[in-house]
């Protein structure tokens, strides 16, 4: 028998960091003061600070329960029509109709990373991601978890509120051929600032003459541009490249963030290649959550298939998309050194802010950001809107 002063076998584990987002929400949530401002977490929220379920999902919903007649599993896969009606989406008609392009149901975009990292390292363990920095504080850990080495390289620069291009193509050019690059696809989280479409061409004419492998993140599609806009980068270098995977989320554009729907879609050289790729994300997939939740799914398919369900949903998307732009110029009206935000896509940017100034401004006026200056752009409500400027503006001049 053991002895009693035996180490005991989760004695031997490491204290972890906290989670600074986690952590961030907590402590707004604790927040007594009827005032404050939440621009941290990343949910989309309505006129009135709300993050309502879109009209469509609560029919689709209604429509599941009534119809639905099994809670058996769904295979490794997940939903088969789930994933046939998000594949136009993601990628359009002509790409919809590639069959080197395999897809397979995922718990939400995070899922899909972390496979897609798992069968970049069955692959080839030394293949590396390249990925701009900043870039969202997740995707390195979901990535590395895998045992895939990231090398990061400069896409952003705070002080101009630039893209830097060119840093980014010298990286590329740098890279060796079986290498990935780990691309957001559009309203880039957390700078907010998107690859042009003469850019995009430039990545993709790299990535084919290179070898180099995108790994695009297509979280927020709908929500910068509208549905073919923010998927045209995407499609670009899918098309150019040999290879590719595409991270796919519905959480955001149908308002569905705790059902935890994606998809991983992966193409390959040939038809032949396509096949053996779905049989590993299967086996991949059956060790890590074996059979993906049913619930957001079923939801969105249905949404996908009834003309009238799914013309709703995209007005809805259209509704949240012109909020969006224009609180970014609402914001971009306060000051001329916020104009830059109106330039910008989606539900994120990045405030001219040092770590102790956005600590100022959670303890005076109750505003919750990440230390970088990353905000919600549409964590706002049409009621705080002003006095949030108004407080980042004074922080600012001081």
């Amino acid at each position: 028998m053991a002895e009693a002063s035996a180490v005991k076998l989760f004695d031997r584990l490491d204290e972890q960091p906290s989670d600074s987002l986690l952590q961030l929400i907590a402590l707004a949530n604790a927040d007594p003061r009827p005032e404050k401002i939440d621009v941290g977490v990343g949910v989309y929220r309505d006129a009135t600070g709300g993050t309502p379920i879109p009209r469509a999902v609560k029919k689709a919903e209604a429509i599941l329960i009534e119809t639905q007649q099994t809670k058996a599993y769904l295979g490794s896969q997940g939903d088969i029509r789930f994933i046939e009606l998000i594949k136009p989406i993601v990628f359009g008609e002509a790409g919809a109709a590639d069959d080197r392009i395999v897809g397979i149901q995922t718990p939400g975009g995070c899922g899909a990373l972390r496979l897609g990292a798992e069968l970049i390292e069955a692959a080839d363990r030394q293949a590396r991601v390249l990925v701009g920095q900043p870039t969202w504080p997740n995707h390195g850990p979901l990535i590395e978890c895998a045992g895939v080495e990231m090398v990061g390289h400069p896409y952003y620069d705070a002080k101009s509120r630039t893209i830097l291009f060119d840093e980014m193509m010298g990286a590329i050019g740098k890279a060796r051929s079986g290498d990935l690059i780990l691309l957001h696809g559009c309203c880039h989280n957390p700078t907010g600032a998107d690859l042009n479409p003469d850019q995009w061409r430039a990545i993709a004419d790299a990535v084919a003459k290179r070898g180099i492998i995108p790994f695009v993140d297509l979280a927020y599609q709908g929500l910068g541009n509208g549905f073919e806009a923010d998927a045209a980068g995407t499609r670009l270098v899918v098309e150019a490249a040999d290879q590719a995977l595409v991270a796919q989320s519905c959480d955001k554009n149908f308002g569905i963030y705790r059902e935890r729907t994606g998809s991983l879609f992966v193409k390959g050289s040939n038809r032949r290649t396509a096949e053996i790729i779905l049989g590993h994300l299967q086996s991949r997939a059956r060790t890590m959550w074996s059979m993906p939740p049913d619930h957001g799914a079923a939801v969105v398919r249905i949404i996908l298939d009834d003309a009238e369900l799914r013309a709703d949903w995209n007005a809805e998307v259209t509704e949240m998309c012109a909020r969006i732009r224009n609180l970014r110029a609402r914001l971009a009206g306060y000051d001329e050194r916020l104009a830059y935000i109106e330039g910008q896509n989606g539900m994120f940017s990045m405030l001219p802010l040092s770590p102790q100034a956005v600590l100022d401004l959670r303890a005076s006026h109750g505003i919750y950001m990440a230390g970088s200056g990353r905000f919600n752009v549409v964590g706002l409500s049409d009621e705080n809107v002003g006095r949030f400027a108004a407080a980042v503006v004074e922080k600012m001049d001081g």
